[in-house]
């Protein structure tokens, strides 16, 4: 049953699914994407204590597990490993059931509370992908915006008009309701 317990560490690990060792697991926890916090069962107090830390700043359990640094390290391609946080809640929801086989006691109530948050987390899941099925089927294809039809071409488009209040430009002349000219010629030089 323990290697089914370590193959399953290592299958999040691929999954990019685990964070592995004190600093990436405090991070994970501060952010509140750590689901479950491992700690091996020879690791010093010190890493304990920093594990129930980070545990409580992300509102996370932690627990330790069945395995020593050198197990745990050898299951994730490392030499040791103290401490790791699933970031799934999924694969945190059967770690906890595979435990709690092996120590029901111990793990039992952990295994009870990640199943009740994987069957909302899979809920969620289900009612997105229905959401987005339904925008998908509703979804008109794009088409280009209508253009306005070109005049016939023995027509000239009609002259606009332009209306503005205060002094006219320089070397312009300018109606109320006529169109702006200017003065044809060679352009003078400031």
């Amino acid at each position: 049953m323990s290697g089914n317990l370590l193959s399953l560490v290592g299958l999040a690990k691929k999954a990019g699914r685990l964070e592995v060792g004190e600093e990436p697991v405090g991070a994970a926890a501060r952010a509140r994407h750590a689901r479950l916090i491992l700690v091996a069962t020879d690791a010093a107090d010190n890493t304990c204590r920093r594990a129930a830390h980070f545990a409580q700043a992300g509102n996370v359990p932690w627990v330790r597990v069945p395995f020593t640094k050198a197990q745990l390290g050898a299951a994730l391609g490392r030499s040791t490993c103290a401490m790791a946080a699933f970031t799934d809640v999924g694969l945190a929801s059967s770690m906890a059931a595979k435990l709690s086989a092996l120590d029901s006691e111990t793990y039992g109530e952990l295994a009870q509370a990640l199943s009740g948050k994987a069957q909302k987390a899979l809920e969620r899941q289900k009612e997105q992908r229905a959401h987005e099925i339904k925008l998908q089927k509703n979804k008109k294809p794009w088409a280009p915006p209508a253009r306005a039809p070109e005049p016939p071409a023995g027509k000239e488009k009609p002259a606009r008009t332009y209306v503005k209040k205060g002094p006219a430009p320089k070397g312009g002349t300018l109606t109320v309701k006529g169109k702006l000219s200017f003065p044809s010629g060679p352009r003078k030089k400031p």
